[in-house]
């Protein structure tokens, strides 16, 4: 019993963070609150170290990002790149199976001895030991099963380089968030590229990232009241039926 304050308590903490947002849109997470805005910031990025000559500053052959006779890819950490997510998939699986099966038995024991004349004068009237088993089962079972999957998602999004693994391998992650008047719609992408796989225009496509997560969703009125209420969900979870 001492569960339930504890229940309820969360139950009215979650109202109350919905009622507090009654009238308003959902609020923006602030940029410099992000992964992305630490991984440029801290350390800070490296700077072109200086070699003390004063034409050196104006030289065009450099090998920091900024120059403009090499690519600009993204590298070291706080680095940007473009993620490209094209996703065009679809399967369908079907399957059927059927299944039939017939038994029959029949046991007799007309004479033995002179055993089953003894025993039918014992038993209830219309028993008889001359057809002791007579027994016949049949069972069919059929089964079918048909899945269709489609998905399509086209987007692209920036991402900053977090680290860089002892193989070289550059740990990436990104976000975006747009709101339209009271929808916030959340975009996030994560995983692990290798710095061959990033195109000479800072690009890497999304089935070129391992251990990808990609996530496409929102919050907000709509978002709401697509989901049914916390009192329908506890009570999907214990209702047996």
């Amino acid at each position: 019993m001492k569960a339930l304050p504890l229940f309820l308590l969360l139950l009215s903490l979650s109202a109350c963070s919905r009622v507090a947002n009654l009238g308003q849109a959902p609020d923006i997470t602030p940029p410099r609150q992000s992964t992305e805005f630490i991984a440029m910031t801290e350390p800070p990025l490296l700077l072109p170290p200086s070699t003390g000559r004063p034409e050196a500053a104006a030289s065009l052959w450099t090998a920091q990002p900024a120059s403009l006779v090499a690519d600009r890819r993204a590298t070291m950490r706080g680095d940007i790149l473009t993620v490209v997510i094209q996703i065009d998939d679809k399967a369908e699986i079907s399957n059927s199976s059927q299944r039939s099966r017939k038994a029959g038995d029949k046991v007799n024991i007309p004479a033995l001895a002179g055993l089953p004349q003894r025993i039918d004068a014992k038993l209830p009237e219309g028993a008889s030991m001359e057809d002791l088993v007579d027994a016949n089962s049949s069972s069919t079972y059929a089964g079918e099963g048909n899945v269709s999957r489609r998905e399509k998602l086209t987007l692209r999004v920036a991402a900053t380089v977090l680290d860089t693994l002892p193989n070289g391998v550059l740990q990436i992650e990104g976000s975006q968030e747009v709101r339209v008047n009271y929808e916030l719609r959340e975009l996030t992408v994560s995983g692990f590229v290798r710095p061959a796989d990033i195109s000479s225009r800072n690009e890497i496509a999304y089935d070129r990232i391992a251990g990808a997560r990609i996530s496409y969703g929102g919050r907000g009125q709509i978002s709401d009241v697509q989901q049914p209420r916390y009192g329908q969900q506890v009570a999907d979870i214990l209702l047996p039926y």
